[in-house]
């Protein structure tokens, strides 16, 4: 295959997915990867920094999305009514055929203390985006961050539940539900 043809990016992440996988994520270097997928070394670097990266790609569209979601929402909406609306439209991206490629993406980055720190950033961009969409809707400071942070709790538990080697159910309702038995949780405290 040659660098022109369609689909480069997906390639890449797929061909990664399958060498981090056989050889584990430090042993597999950025030149077999690019291989792997039909491509050279320098294709890799026009669509990714570095093989970190290629794992968090799309966090750009996840943090406009998580925007649009709580700014579009009714202005009738509590602060978690405009989260709930957030988390309920990663249901566009978290669909059934990625399910497959998030499970095998959140074991390697499990496995990688690296890794794992560069999920712990993207998650605190993800809240950080959260809150300034809160407070674009006007929403006092102390109330966005309280909101964005139970926010991203509840995204992180929605996804764990949605990546189960059994889970079926689609993510719009499971991130309902994490949303519900954390306000529940959060009445409980007093």
């Amino acid at each position: 295959m040659g660098r022109w043809e369609p689909n480069a990016r997906e390639r890449l992440e797929l061909a990664a997915l399958e060498l981090f996988r056989e050889r584990g994520y430090d042993s597999t270097t950025v030149a077999e990867i690019a291989t792997r997928a039909g491509l050279t070394k320098r294709s890799f670097f026009r669509h990714f920094a570095d093989k970190r990266e290629l794992l968090f790609s799309g966090q750009e569209l996840i943090v406009q999305l998580i925007a649009d979601a709580i700014i579009g929402a009714p202005s009738s909406a509590t602060p978690l009514d405009a989260i709930t609306a957030a988390l309920v439209a990663f249901d566009s991206i978290f669909d059934g055929e990625r399910r497959a490629l998030a499970r095998e993406r959140h074991a390697i980055i499990a496995d990688n203390v690296e890794l794992r720190e560069r999920e712990l950033l993207k998650h605190t961009t993800l809240t950080t985006a959260m809150a300034r969409a809160l407070r674009e809707r006007g929403e006092p400071e102390a109330v966005a961050n309280l909101a964005a942070e139970f926010g991203g709790l509840a995204l992180n538990i929605a996804f764990a539940r949605w990546i189960e080697p059994t889970a079926e159910k689609d993510f719009a309702p499971l991130a309902r539900q994490a949303v519900d038995e954390l306000r529940a949780t959060t009445a409980a405290l007093g």
